[in-house]
């Protein structure tokens, strides 16, 4: 098994690619070990020194280390837990772990906006930041207020530049298809 890498924008963020789905679709992102429960890859992956977040794309995973150590040493620990959970067979997720966020209902004219927001964050803004090893969801809207509020994931949480990327790139890019859109915020 080939298991290629790339760098991402985040310093403390690798970007591994198996060469096989690793959730077929969608992302889940553990922000510690306690929150592995539902994932066996997750656990394994946590089980090296050094990893502090997870998370699991499509076809990739993005791996996000403590200060204390440097990618060339933790990378092989990374690789070869990636390597056995493959090969053993396990699931990516146990059953039950398709976990899923409670969402707003939002009515009339605000529907139609945050419809119009999803759309263009899932078409637009994903892909591009998924290439990095991150992931952009929607979170809410604020139609009193005109803001937008965005939740970062895998290579985006914590990355220097995701504050510059989310008001200069997503921001701009909303308020130019959405003229109701005044801002945009992360959601932590």
């Amino acid at each position: 098994m080939f298991i290629q890498t790339e760098s991402t924008p985040n310093p403390r963020t690798l970007k591994f690619l198996p060469g096989r789905d690793v959730l077929g679709g969608g992302g889940r992102e553990f922000a510690g070990a306690d929150a592995a429960a539902t994932s066996p890859l997750a656990q394994a992956l946590f089980a090296v020194e050094g990893v502090t977040r997870v998370y699991l794309g499509s076809d990739f995973l993005t791996i996000t280390k403590g200060d204390a150590i440097e990618w060339p040493h933790l990378k092989p620990h990374v690789l070869a837990a990636i390597m056995d959970h493959f090969l053993s067979g396990a699931p990516t997720l146990i059953e039950g772990g398709e976990a899923e966020e409670a969402e707003i209902a939002y009515e009339g004219e605000a529907a139609a906006i945050v419809k119009e927001l999803k759309a263009i964050i899932d078409s637009r803004v994903r892909p591009a930041v998924a290439r990095d090893g991150g992931d952009i969801t929607f979170h809410s809207w604020d139609h009193e207020t005109g803001i937008v509020r965005l939740t970062m994931k895998g290579a985006c949480a914590g990355c220097p530049s995701s504050a510059l990327t989310l008001k200069q790139g997503i921001e701009n890019m909303l308020k130019h298809y959405l003229p109701e859109v005044n801002a945009v915020e992360q959601v932590i």
